[in-house]
């Protein structure tokens, strides 16, 4: 299938292949099949090159593969015996791989003629590639000699063959070449005479150039010299005249080789003309002509092979018998004498001979048969075998050696056969002649100690490989068959074999443990056959334990089970079973531990009443665990033993999302903890009890909150007790309740009642209410109702008011109203409508006292608009030269700075705050060395000591305030004296300077308080006391909270 479509004709005609129609379609066929094999291992296939010979005299055959999986293995057959070859180069190996890129080069080196042969590429199991390596017997009677030309000049090689050939190949520079332009290659008509022309010879063709003749090769150098005659500069003519040639007369060599093939060939003829005449001669030497057989009897087919063992094997014409091991002495007893009985008309031999095998030391007899009372002579090898006289044929012929005749019958008789009575056997009468081959030999034999070294078992593991090897004395005609288990190993799906001359090999592949078994070579030829036995022993992890499992014992502590070893130990013995358990209702298995493999039951003492448990069990060997085998049922510890039932669930209360439950525990408990309870719902006008919790998530309380309802349907509810057996009986069902809300007066949930818009942004109130039956609401704005531009969206339980675009005069208190038929709530929201304040007016400094700088600005154009406006006053001087914020929270129009500097100069900032940001800063003017300075008058006097000592005073007092409820607040005044007074606050004559819910700071006599967020308790009368050792002195202002 391997060849090209150019020789299918040759190939034909040489196998007698007429019907090229069939021929075809049945390699269609066949071919189809092997693609699809080869689809397995092999991706592409293409660019196939039959084998051919090269120059360094090697051979080799390429392809181009695409394996699918490249570490598959690749073997080599010739004549369909495994051959050994290597893929490192330089390898001294006779045989060899190149891989270049996805092109696979094999090579055979060091031709000899017994390289010839049908060379075979398979892949995994599946053959790719098959050539045939044909050798023809020719040999160089001329060979190609050296040639030295001029350039422009043709050169010539010339060669004769021993025998004719009708193409040889010629290498130059080894590489291959072709008839054309350049090489002109000429046969002659006997085709013993090849010529290579090179023409028009340059510098670059010198070098050596061969040829190759079957695996015979020479070569030559050519050498080119430059014409000397050629004008520089100008290419000359080609020349005319021709170098080389071998310097003797080829046609005169060729011809007396011609005359003396054709003398050969003339005596092949004449020995075949002979041969027809005389009995076919043995394959040792020839025999001498016997009487010319007769056309209608040709030669008895050779008889099949004695078994191993038995005696002389008699003529069995156009019978056969299968071996039987230790039947030999019964052949050589018995010492039958079969006959072919022919009918026939005329008088000559109705029994002929059959070629014989006798093992060495055995009788062998031969008997032909005639139809009337006929004479005959005996021949061996075409010579006469004893008396010749017909009176002495019952006479004993010497040499161990008898012939008889018995009326119609003839008999020659060996008694003990040797390799001389080897030969061809004829018997001749009349014009009518049986001949039949002797051959004398011995059945097989093992070496003794390969024998012993065979039969040691091979143990491997899993998915490993096994091989087995069994040598033998190299003999003719012996056939090596491989068995496993009595059953003929054949090639394929992971089984190799390979046959040298004196060894045979067994390979398997990926070994599962199925493979294991009794391995057996058989080695037979026609004299009989010998085996020799293995084991294969692939080792695995060993089955499943045998099932199933039975329960021994079972009470309240204890479960006892008991399980069979496993009908596989996975080629080597269970060392110990390994035990887990699974509790019902759980996913968890939990190894108890492990027991030797001498005990195949495990008592389990880890157990609660009432449970129950899945055991499974591993065996375990050297290889590794096995599958489990698993109880079919769970098992209860002890008896079961259930709760009775509780009492009816109750409704406490239920709504649209959830219904709340309660229930009491069951009366009679029958001796069993409780751990828990089970609830069930059913639906109104339905049969179907559906699980609110899994079992084995028991509700450890009595009440449950069931939130899997849908809103106004109606359900019932029951309870069971759990216990360690499960669950008990269940309850009576409760009465049917609503999933609804129940009626209820309206109300505001997490309200805001504070909302700061910037002027332009859409102002969103929400409030969330609850009320049963859903309430009306109904938003107000000063307590009149809203305009109609402003969006009121009311939906369940959440109401809103937007007010689009706001502005300023969208401040206001919005209250909504709920009410339906339970009662009303309503909710007052604050939206306070601002921006961005404007700057603050002109900003005066004032030095009042030494070190002290009285800092006051114009108020905002928006102070009057937002009574939550406040200021910020900055400073920054020539020292640091950063702002810093020195005062916040400010509602007066004047700020004292103290620890003013002399020498330093001061920029102040003021700020104008609202709950949106600051305003722009209005600058102050700089502060400096001779600015605003207090003068101090002299008068002439000189200076005195000043005493700065004085009671405390209060230089700002306190404002009113009259913040809404939860607002911020924050409350200031100025303060000094000298020493520094204690100031302390307090709200309704009660000192609050260390209630955490007002923050208090007292920073160079500017005091300090914030609320966070007022209630309603702040309000009433707030005091600030000043007091130091020269006096006191106090403010106080009413702080109004509005709710």
């Amino acid at each position: 299938m391997s060849s090209d479509k150019k020789d299918y004709e040759s190939i034909c005609a040489e196998f007698g292949v007429t019907d090229f129609r069939w021929m075809l379609k049945n390699l269609n066929k066949m071919k189809k099949e092997r693609e699809e094999e080869q689809a397995e291992f092999v991706s592409s296939l293409s660019n196939l090159k039959h084998i051919r010979v090269n120059s360094d005299n090697t051979a080799s055959f390429e392809l181009d593969m695409d394996l699918i999986e490249p570490s598959t293995s690749m073997y080599l057959y010739k004549d369909g015996v495994m051959v050994p070859y290597t893929k490192e180069l330089g390898d001294s190996m006779k045989h060899s791989l190149k891989l270049v890129g996805k092109r696979y080069i094999f090579s055979v080196r060091d031709l000899m003629p017994d390289d010839a042969g049908l060379y075979q590429l398979d892949v995994g199991d599946v053959n790719v590639f098959t050539t045939d390596f044909k050798i023809p017997t020719v040999d160089f009677l001329v060979k190609i000699q050296e040639v030295k030309a001029t350039e422009r000049e043709d050169a010539v090689f010339e060669c004769v063959l021993s025998n004719p050939f009708s193409k040889i190949l010629w290498f130059g520079k080894n590489l291959p070449l072709e008839q054309g332009e350049k090489y002109d290659i000429q046969v002659s008509e006997d085709k013993l005479i090849h010529k290579l022309v090179v023409k028009d010879c340059l510098i670059v063709d010198k070098g050596i150039y061969s040829v190759c003749a079957g695996i015979k090769s020479c070569n030559a150098w050519l050498v080119v010299e430059a014409d000397k005659d050629a004008q520089k500069g100008k290419k000359t003519a080609r020349k005319t005249t021709r170098a080389g040639g071998s310097g003797m007369d080829l046609q005169k060599v060729a011809q007396e080789q011609q005359t003396k093939l054709a003398k050969e060939r003339e005596e092949r003829k004449e020995q075949i003309k002979a041969t027809s005449t005389a009995p076919p001669p043995p394959p040792e030497s020839p025999a001498a002509p016997l009487a010319p057989p007769p056309p209608e009897s040709p030669a008895a087919p050779l008889a099949p092979p004695p078994p191993p063992g038995a005696g002389p094997t008699e003529v069995e014409p156009e019978a056969t018998r299968e071996p039987q091991p230790g039947a030999a002495s019964e052949a050589a007893a018995a010492e039958q004498q079969p006959v072919v009985e022919v009918a026939t008309a005329e008088p000559g031999i109705t029994g002929k001979l059959s070629d014989v095998y006798v093992l060495r030391g055995h009788p062998a007899e031969l008997t032909v048969e005639v139809s009337a009372d006929l004479s005959g002579t005996w021949f061996k090898d075409g010579e006469p075998v004893g008396p010749t006289n017909q009176h002495q044929q019952n006479l004993n012929s010497g040499a161990g050696v008898t012939m008889t005749k018995d009326g119609t019958r003839h008999k020659l008789r060996i008694q003990s056969c040797k390799d001389d009575d080897s030969g061809v056997y004829g018997f001749v009468s009349g014009d009518q002649s049986t001949q039949g081959k002797v051959a004398v030999g011995g059945a097989p034999e093992f070496d003794p100690d390969d024998l012993h070294k065979f039969s040691k078992p091979v143990i491997i593991r899993v998915g490993q490989n096994a091989a087995f090897k069994m040598p033998f004395p190299p003999q003719g005609n012996l056939v090596a068959r491989w068995f496993r288990d009595g059953t003929e190993i054949k090639d394929g799906g992971g089984v190799k074999t390979a046959r040298e001359p004196n060894h045979s090999r067994l390979l398997l592949r990926d070994c599962l443990r199925t493979d294991s078994g009794e391995i057996t070579i058989q080695l037979k030829n026609p004299f009989g056959a010998v085996e020799a036995t293995s084991q294969l022993i692939v080792l695995d992890r060993p089955g499943p334990p045998d099932g199933p499992v039975e329960t021994v014992e079972t009470t309240s502590s204890v479960i006892e089970i008991k399980w069979n070893p496993p009908k596989d130990d996975g080629g080597s013995a269970v060392t110990n079973y390994i035990i887990e358990r699974q509790q019902a209702g759980q996913a968890l298995w939990t190894k108890l531990g492990d027991v030797s493999a001498d005990k195949t039951s495990f008592r389990d003492r880890n157990v609660t009443h009432g449970k129950k448990y899945k055991y499974r069990i591993y065996g375990e060997n050297p290889e590794g665990l096995s599958d489990s085998l698993q109880t079919t049922d769970s098992i209860t510890a002890g008896i079961m033993i259930l709760s009775g039932p509780p009492g009816a669930p109750a409704v406490v209360g239920a709504s649209k999302t959830c219904i709340d439950l309660t229930w009491s525990p069951p009366e009679n408990d029958r001796g069993v903890p409780i751990i828990g309870y089970h609830l069930e719902k059913r639906k109104k006008d339905t049969d179907l009890w559906i699980a609110l919790n899994p079992l084995n998530e028991p509700i450890e309380d009595v009440k449950c909150a069931v939130r899997e309802v849908t809103e106004g349907a109606e359900y019932e509810f029951r309870v069971s007790a759990v216990n360690e057996s499960g669950a008990g009986d269940p309850s009576p069902p409760s009465s049917m309740v609503c999933a609804k809300n129940p009626n209820m007066r309206p109300c505001f949930k997490d309200p805001e009642d504070f909302i700061v818009v910037r002027a332009g942004n859409s102002a969103r109130v929400k409030v969330c209410y609850e009320g049963e039956p859903p309430p009306q609401i109904t938003w107000f704005k000063d307590d009149e109702p809203v305009s109609a531009w402003i969006n009121v969206i009311n939906s369940e339980g959440l109401a809103q008011l937007v007010i689009p675009s706001s502005k300023r005069s969208d401040s206001a208190v919005y209250t909504i109203k709920a009410k339906n038929s339970m009662g009303e709530a309503s909710l007052a929201i604050e939206v306070r409508v601002t921006d961005e304040p404007k700057a603050p007016g002109p900003v005066e400094l004032e030095q009042t006292v030494y070190g002290r700088v009285v800092v006051s600005w114009a108020p905002s154009l928006d102070q009057e608009l937002d009574d939550r406006l406040y200021y910020v006053v900055s400073q920054r001087d020539s020292a640091t030269r950063t702002w810093k914020n020195v005062a916040d929270r400010l509602f007066t129009n004047t700020y004292t700075v103290n620890n003013i500097l002399p020498g330093v100069q001061y920029h102040f900032r003021i700020f104008a705050k609202n709950d949106v940001g600051l305003s722009d800063p209005a600058q102050s003017p700089t502060w400096g060395v001779n600015s605003n300075r207090v003068p101090i008058p002299s008068k002439g006097l000189k200076p005195s000591g000043v005493s700065f000592e004085r009671p405390p005073s209060i230089l700002v007092p306190l404002k009113v305030h009259a913040p809404p409820k939860g607002y911020q607040l924050y409350m200031t005044c100025a303060v000094r004296g000298c020493p520094t007074p204690s100031v302390s606050w307090y709200l309704n004559d009660v000192c609050i300077n260390f209630d955490n819910n007002y923050y208090i700071t007292n920073s160079f006599g500017v005091c300090s308080m914030y609320i966070l967020r007022v209630r309603s308790k702040d309000s009433g009368v707030c005091k600030v006391v000043a007091v130091n050792s020269f006096g006191q002195a106090q403010c106080s202002t009413e702080l109004a909270v509005r709710d």
